[in-house]
């Protein structure tokens, strides 16, 4: 674009030369000398102009030539700011969100067959495998692991509990604990009938041990506990039984509302998260859990085949399908990263206006003049032909 605006002001200035040694002879030439020397006027006027924005026009330090070099911290501030107010507010973020289905895009994205989409999704794969490898397993392992304990401190779990348990009670989804409960009291029975029948026959005196009546006392013992489990194993009304069915009942009301029993298992789950086993398995579990996603991550397409495919397909048919789901989802996408423009918008800014601040003036002359020098030499070529045609103007009004 250069070449061919520099080539048609040398044109009009050969045709000027031409025109003004031939005029005398061809007196109509005159209307092309003055388009011609007001083209080249124009094409000079304005090459001085779109060269004064990168540089000083032939090397000469004319005043306010160069403009964005000396300029360029200040260029770095405004297009910050510009930034900040106009793309980086959190109502503007919200308001653009609207328009944007990103739950629709993820659901048609999970159920693309394999041959649709393989490109991205390898790509991003192999991206998320790079970047679980590439960190340090260390310091992330425990990153993770302290967010995991902070949420738990954080997290009272004893109404969550409760809760789950009295649902578990309502739907009778309690039973089969209950039942194990009573099968596992039976066979701590069995196995500590040695113990039981011990401690009969020191509590019992000596003439009871004389006459072997401890025998038959811790017999009579064993006999009838055998019988209560039996009993609470195949009777759902049995009174034992349901006075162990009222007393989880109460449990779970007072995980939910007694503030003793919260405070109680609050201070029993603090101590677990500070037992050093407690870390290890998390520990463990985050070692798994990381192998196991850069594993699928190198192999997305065995990932999306097996079940975990038929899951996320599934969960991909239902986030294009289900409205509800449809907006919580993006609604949910719209506030993070309105959040996160929130949050951050000022570290972004901060990180063009630096950016901008620690280029050198030939860097940045360079960068724009590289993204915006076509155009501006549309504006030379405009300029030559412009200016031509007023020159034309001028001379025909001035002849007439």
């Amino acid at each position: 674009m250069k070449a061919i605006a520099t080539g048609l002001l040398v044109v009009m200035a050969a045709i000027f030369l031409a025109t003004r040694v031939l005029e005398p002879r061809y007196p109509w030439l005159g209307f092309v000398k003055a388009f011609a020397e007001a083209a080249m006027v124009g094409g000079l006027a304005d090459w001085f102009a779109v060269t004064a924005l990168f540089r000083h026009p032939l090397g000469l330090p004319i005043p306010h030539t160069a403009i964005i070099p000396r300029n360029k911290d200040r260029i770095g501030d405004t297009l910050a700011q510009f930034l900040r107010d106009n793309f980086l507010v959190a109502p503007v973020v919200a308001r653009r969100m609207r328009h944007i289905d990103l739950a629709g895009a993820a659901g048609r994205f999970l159920q693309a067959p394999s041959g649709e989409g393989t490109r991205i999704r390898k790509g991003a794969s192999r991206l998320i495998a790079d970047i679980f490898e590439g960190l340090d397993d260390e310091r992330l392992g425990g990153i993770v692991k302290t967010a995991i304990s902070s949420r738990v401190r954080q997290a009272e779990v004893s109404p969550l509990i409760g809760h789950a348990l009295a649902s578990a009670i309502n739907e009778d989804r309690h039973v089969p604990m209950l039942e194990a409960g009573i099968r596992a009291l039976a066979r701590t029975l069995d196995a500590n009938e040695p113990l039981i029948r011990d401690m009969v026959r020191k509590r019992a005196n000596w003439m009871l041990r004389l006459a072997a009546l401890d025998e038959k006392l811790a017999d009579s013992i064993l006999d009838g506990l055998r019988k209560v489990t039996v009993e609470m194993s195949t009777d759902p009304a049995h009174p034992v039984r349901l006075r162990m069915e009222q007393a989880l009942a109460d449990l779970a009301n007072d995980l939910q509302t007694n503030p003793e029993t919260r405070a109680r298992v609050e201070g029993w789950k603090n101590d677990l998260l500070a037992n050093k086993s407690v870390g290890l398995w998390i520990d463990t579990l985050w070692q798994k859990g990381r192998a196991a996603m850069i594993a699928a991550a190198r192999n997305p397409d065995a990932v999306m085949a097996g079940k975990l495919g038929e899951v996320l397909r599934s969960m991909g048919a239902t986030l294009e399908s289900d409205p509800g789901i449809r907006a919580a989802v993006n609604q949910f996408a719209r506030r993070a990263v309105s959040g996160m423009a929130a949050s951050y918008g000022g570290s972004i800014v901060r990180l063009v206006s630096d950016t901008i601040r620690g280029w050198d003036a030939r860097t940045i002359t360079a960068r724009l003049e590289s993204a915006v020098g076509r155009d501006l030499q549309y504006i030379r070529i405009n300029g030559t032909l412009v200016g031509g045609l007023v020159g034309l103007v001028l001379h025909v009004i001035d002849t007439l």
